[in-house]
C-alpha cells in the first residue's frame, strides 16, 4: 500500500513539473505579457494570430541549428529573443519591456540603450501577434514574435 502511494506521489510530481516546464511559452501567455505592457501606456489589446505564428515557427525551426540572433526579413514586425535553460517566451516579453526606461516619449528618441523591442511591443497599431519558441542544438532557446502591422516607422510614436 505504501508503495503505491510512493508511485502515485512521483507521478504526480512528473506531471507538476511538466505543467511547470510548459507554463509561460503558450500563445496565452505571449499575449497576456504583451497586454500588460500595452495597458500601462494606454494600448489596446493585441490578440493570436495563427498565420503570424505559423511564420514565426517556420523561421525559428531555421534558427535550431545556430540560434543565431538574425531577423528574418518578412513582411512583419519582429521582435527576437535568446536565452538558456528555462528561458520562456514570458522572459523574452520582459526582457523587451525592460528597454522603456530608455524610450523617451516626449522627444520620441531612444535614450541611455535600446528600445525598438519595446515600443514595438507597445505599438498602438500592431493588432496581430504571432510567437515560437525553440530549443538549439546548443542548447540555448531562440524566441520570435511577429507583429502586424509593423510598428516601429521612423518619426511616429508607439502610442
Amino acid at each position: 500500500m505504501g508503495f503505491s502511494k510512493f508511485l502515485l506521489a512521483i507521478c504526480f510530481l512528473g506531471l507538476t513539473l511538466i505543467h511547470v516546464s510548459l507554463a509561460q511559452n503558450s500563445h496565452f501567455d505571449f499575449v497576456h505579457a504583451h497586454n500588460v505592457a500595452r495597458a500601462k501606456v494606454g494600448v489596446g489589446a493585441i490578440g493570436w494570430n495563427n498565420t503570424l505564428a505559423a511564420y514565426a515557427q517556420n523561421y525559428a525551426n531555421t534558427k535550431i541549428t545556430n540560434c543565431e540572433l538574425e531577423h528574418s526579413q518578412g513582411p512583419y514586425g519582429e521582435n527576437l529573443a535568446e536565452g538558456y535553460d528555462t528561458f520562456s517566451g514570458v522572459d523574452a516579453v520582459n526582457l523587451w519591456v525592460g528597454e522603456k526606461p530608455n524610450y523617451d516619449h516626449k522627444s520620441n528618441k531612444c535614450i541611455g540603450g535600446e528600445c525598438l523591442h519595446y515600443t514595438q511591443v507597445v505599438w498602438r497599431d500592431s493588432v496581430h501577434l504571432g510567437c515560437a519558441r525553440v530549443k538549439c542544438h546548443n542548447g540555448w532557446i531562440f524566441i520570435i514574435c511577429s507583429y502586424d502591422p509593423p510598428g516601429n516607422y521612423y518619426g511616429e510614436r508607439p502610442y
